[in-house]
């Protein structure tokens, strides 16, 4: 079990929960790790009640984590999407429906063609409600499941923002210059692409 001390005695802030607060106080924040966090972001962007979406890097042991070295899998990062949501609007369990149908959360540090740690199935919660939702989201889960499901829930720990570029990435045209709509409610299937 992780602690916030290392095993110098010293404190690893990568350890701390994430303690940044949306700027309105009605809204909330999710976060999910589902492969990829390109496909997952445009995913979640496209969701009416979501207002903010941000890739970057948690539950791992290093601070200031770079895309370079978290494709290591020496740091122990995941991916992550996290999602600033209008709970008044969109209800977290309508999020954790699309956490599910996204991924596939029985292949363990693998999504498809990805393989690594920084691919694991998560659900990194914020408070004791979205802890008692995703266990719940999982339970009925597995029961539509063949293979036993081996996605993590977890509080979340501190968030790393990734690198600008990587930032909607797929909205802004991805690695071909093909832009993706981000459109609230647009249904074009979500193209992944380095």
């Amino acid at each position: 079990m992780a602690t916030s001390e290392s095993g110098d005695g010293s404190h690893n802030p990568a350890f701390d929960p994430d303690l940044d607060t949306p700027a309105n106080p009605d809204h909330e924040f999710a976060e999910f790790g589902a492969g990829c966090f390109w496909g997952v972001e445009l995913a979640f962007q496209r969701v009416a009640g979501v207002v903010k979406t941000e890739v970057g890097y948690s539950q791992g042991h290093t601070t200031d984590p770079t895309y370079k070295l978290v494709c290591t899998g020496s740091t122990n990062h995941v991916e992550v999407v996290r999602v600033q949501f209008d709970p008044k609007v969109r209800p977290y369990t309508d999020l954790l429906d699309l956490f599910w149908s996204r991924h596939d959360p029985t292949t363990l540090n693998r999504q498809r063609g990805d393989v690594g740690v920084q691919y694991r199935s998560g659900i990194y919660y914020y408070n004791e409600t979205q802890a008692r939702l995703a266990q719940e989201s999982k339970e009925a889960e597995q029961l539509k499941q063949k293979n036993k499901i081996v996605t993590e829930i977890l509080p979340a720990k501190r968030f790393y923002r990734a690198e600008e570029y990587h930032q909607q990435y797929l909205e802004k045209g991805g690695g071909q210059g093909n832009s993706q709509s981000a459109e609230k409610g647009c249904t074009d299937p979500i193209r992944c692409y380095g």
